[in-house]
């Protein structure tokens, strides 16, 4: 199995569960990293300084960026391989955003899905492409981490309001996901949504987030007048700021209709935030 983006968040689960089930990983790193029991590294980079592979992989799963994968893909084009990639639910969120860096972030995922799709016809080779909401659970995410280490520095959390729905997925349930379609290569061509078990309020995530923490903290609420004058004066919040009261949700239903997986609740611990050792 060769794995890119293993050293990353979903990475951190999804190895372990690869080498219980006997399947030997080589992974690409940017750096080098010693190899341990089933798993080896190959140092490289996407999208055009991978070295040549030892064998031919029949299984490869991305975890990184996307576009650069698409790229390298359409560019070795393995044969037959199982593609497992994931993109991001930001393809569909931010496509209409008032702020153009977040459309152009939009736009090039749907061009990376698109090109992956094609890079896999070419090489006869089946795909399905996971679109992850926000991903949490390995202490090295960037969306609710980040937060997190400045309340730890500052010992005051920020609790923005929003009305807007979450949905956070843990990155353990997005593991479970890849290995589900990585075993059901007759699955060929589809872009499932990934969420987490449960739509909660803006409000109620950072709430929760605050309370798994093991130092205290002082509340620190955000009223949305706030919010919007912090919109208006620095325009690069005024994507993230103007979504609080938009839903970013996922649709499961397929996903658990065709891969059984299940996604957990949001019940996060203080492990959540906590960056596992480089392996």
């Amino acid at each position: 199995m060769l794995v890119f983006g293993a050293s990353g968040a979903i990475g951190r689960f999804l190895l372990p569960r690869l080498r219980a089930a006997g399947v030997p990983v080589l992974a690409v790193s940017r750096r080098p990293r010693p190899a341990h029991a089933g798993v080896s590294w190959l140092e490289g980079a996407l999208p055009d300084a991978v070295p040549a592979l030892p064998v031919a992989p029949a299984g490869i799963v991305s975890l990184g960026p996307l576009g650069p994968f698409a790229q390298w893909l359409d560019t070795v084009r393995p044969r037959g391989a199982r593609v497992v990639a994931l993109s991001s639910m930001s393809a569909q969120s931010k496509q209409c955003s008032p702020v153009a860096a977040e459309r152009a972030i939009a736009a090039a995922l749907q061009a990376g899905e698109a090109r992956l799709a094609r890079a896999c016809r070419a090489a006869q080779a089946s795909h399905v492409v996971l679109r992850p909401t926000l991903i949490y659970g390995a202490g090295l995410d960037r969306s609710l981490t980040p937060i997190v280490r400045r309340a730890r520095r500052l010992r005051v959390f920020p609790l923005p309001a929003g009305r807007g729905l979450r949905q956070p997925v843990h990155a353990d349930d997005i593991a479970l996901a890849v290995l589900a379609a990585l075993a059901r290569p007759q699955l060929d061509g589809q872009v499932l949504a990934i969420g987490g078990g449960e739509q909660l309020s803006a409000v109620q995530m950072f709430a929760r987030v605050r309370a798994s923490l093991p130092f205290a903290t002082v509340p620190l609420p955000l009223p949305a007048v706030l919010l919007r004058a912090g919109a208006r004066l620095l325009p690069r919040l005024r994507g993230p700021l103007g979504r609080l009261d938009e839903d970013l949700v996922a649709d499961n239903a397929e996903l658990e209709r065709l891969l059984d997986v299940h996604p957990r609740p949001f019940a996060p611990t203080a492990a959540a935030w906590t960056p596992p050792t480089p392996p």
